[in-house]
């Protein structure tokens, strides 16, 4: 059927405030880069819901996004519409078809995909001679380049940038530091060095080296790098009868959609827009922590190293980036793969969707881990579908929750350590173990390049790829401190939360936590 999708033009923009709204509901923590997503998502998701996805419909998307003359941000209409279509067919699981040479170009299906049509290219030199240039006699710049792009004129030292390869050497060698590097805000952003540039000036992703953070995503200013989305299958497994769906949101929901959409209400919202059940992840979280705090006491006896295995990022990046150490990973499973674990003991034909800040989860799925979820979502993806079905979690009646407060704590920076330490008290063991924390990757690499030559001073790493935590994911919708205030909330004065006594409630000691290394 045809589906008019003329509440496009309903919703209230407010640039100043980068703050979008409808019916009440407003998503802060956007900018212009976000809005266009979230309008190409909800567009999606209002046809699917309607079952309203044909050829016709989807073709008129951009239109009804960009129904004037007039361009918003770009150069014309015609190109934000082109990057519109390309922003839809993402939102539909399919990667965004090239802009050009069609027939030469690999279209790939990995979770984190560029937008040829929204890359700009960033026509900027990355290594520029600034006003510190003294025009010194020593001209080491000039000497450190061993492709000829730098001579000396009577205005200072000039870069060739035909000959320039960006290796960085003029920079290092200048005393005054007088060259500047403006490297791509994409490239700049990405730790594992897997943005690089092609001839076309487009950035590239290799995917030989991506950890699938989607910290790029997050870092480009025109919004040219997203990831693929599940929600029209979703929607579609939600409209049949026939399906039972459940949905798992993960411990950051907490305080995403506004200091009042506790998960108690949130899991009602989620079952009003059509899932039948609704189960915390930090339910399993809290059983990952039981288990690896099993594993670190038996490593400890045997002074063995080891590392936590939550964050898939993490993951991927000890086996992309240091293979030798995965071993050294814990054989427990993520906390998503345990919860649904424990729901096909109990619903064995269940579509089961993960909700979450991660990008990266959505590469978790596809490990081949038994128990993996049908289908992963970012915060940002549930909030176009909650708004395509005007719901606001914040009006929502509340639902009793299940889940130590320790489980919760997995969503930030620490939490997993908090969570393990206190399972490790509950065994009676009073060993002094030590645990490094690292928040993002940079502090990841220095304390995996430790590990590697057997120089880590602590027991146990935990590895969170973003800083902050979960709660700063890049498909996360709600101001850091928001985030930061819901937790404290939730998890103030619980110190005496027993996980044991919760997982034997629960019967989830019988559920298998092991994963096995690939």
């Amino acid at each position: 059927m045809q589906f008019p999708i003329d509440f496009l033009t309903k919703i209230v923009y407010i640039k100043n405030r980068n703050i979008y709204k409808e019916g009440g509901f407003k998503m802060e923590r956007n900018t212009d880069t976000r809005q266009m997503k979230y309008e190409a998502l909800r567009a999606v998701a209002e046809l699917a819901f309607n079952d309203g996805l044909n050829e016709e419909n989807i073709d008129n998307i951009p239109f009804k996004i960009i129904p004037t003359a007039t361009p918003r941000f770009r150069c014309c209409v015609y190109k934000e519409r082109e990057i519109i279509r390309q922003r839809v067919r993402l939102a539909m699981g399919k990667p965004p078809l090239p802009i050009h040479n069609v027939e030469n170009i690999e279209v790939k299906s990995n979770t984190i995909q560029v937008i040829p049509a929204a890359c700009e290219g960033c026509p900027i030199n990355r290594f520029q001679v600034t006003e510190n240039c003294q025009k010194c006699m020593a001209k080491s710049c000039q000497s450190a380049c061993a492709f000829g792009a730098i001579t000396i004129t009577g205005r200072g030292a000039y870069i060739d940038q035909t000959k320039c390869r960006e290796c960085g050497k003029c920079a290092e060698a200048c005393p005054y530091h007088a060259i500047a590097d403006l490297m791509r805000p994409c490239k700049r952003s990405c730790d594992v060095g897997a943005i690089t540039i092609g001839g076309d000036k487009l950035a590239t992703i290799d995917e030989s080296k991506c950890v699938s953070c989607g910290h790029c995503a997050a870092a480009c200013p025109f919004g040219a790098i997203s990831d693929m989305s599940q929600i029209t299958e979703v929607i579609n497994k939600i409209n049949d009868k026939n399906t039972t769906t459940v949905a798992i949101p993960a411990p950051a929901v907490e305080g995403q959609f506004g200091a009042e959409a506790t998960i108690g209400r949130m899991i009602t919202a989620l079952k009003e827009l059509g899932f039948d059940e609704v189960v915390e992840v930090a339910l399993g979280a809290d059983a990952v922590a039981y288990n690896e705090a099993q594993e670190l006491i038996e490593n400890h006896e045997k002074g063995e190293k080891m590392t936590t295995s939550c964050c898939p990022a993490f993951v991927t990046l000890i086996r992309k980036h240091y293979p030798k150490l995965v071993d050294k990973m814990s054989n427990t499973v993520s906390p998503m793969v345990a919860t649904v674990r424990w729901i096909r003991e109990n619903i064995p034909n269940a579509y089961i969707v993960f909700i979450g800040p991660c990008m990266a989860k959505k590469e978790e799925a596809k490990f081949g881990v038994e128990g993996s979820p049908d289908a992963v979502m970012t915060f940002e993806e549930l909030n176009a579908m909650f708004d395509s079905r005007r719901i606001d979690p914040s009006n929502c009646q509340e639902t009793p929750t299940e889940a130590t407060s320790y489980g919760r704590r997995f969503s930030g920076a620490g939490g997993v350590t908090e969570a393990v330490m206190k399972a490790v008290k509950e065994m009676g063991c009073t060993d002094p173990i030590k645990a490094k924390g690292c928040s993002g990757l940079k502090e990841c690499k220095v304390a995996l390049a430790m590990l590697n030559v057997n120089k880590l001073p602590e027991d146990i790493i935990e590895g969170m790829a973003c800083e902050g935590g979960c709660m700063a994911g890049p498909g996360s919708i709600a101001p850091m401190t928001q985030l930061k205030t819901a937790r404290m909330k939730k998890i103030k004065g619980k110190e005496d939360d027993n996980i044991t006594e919760m997982l034997n409630g629960h019967e989830f000691m019988s559920v298998d936590m092991e994963r096995d290394h690939e």
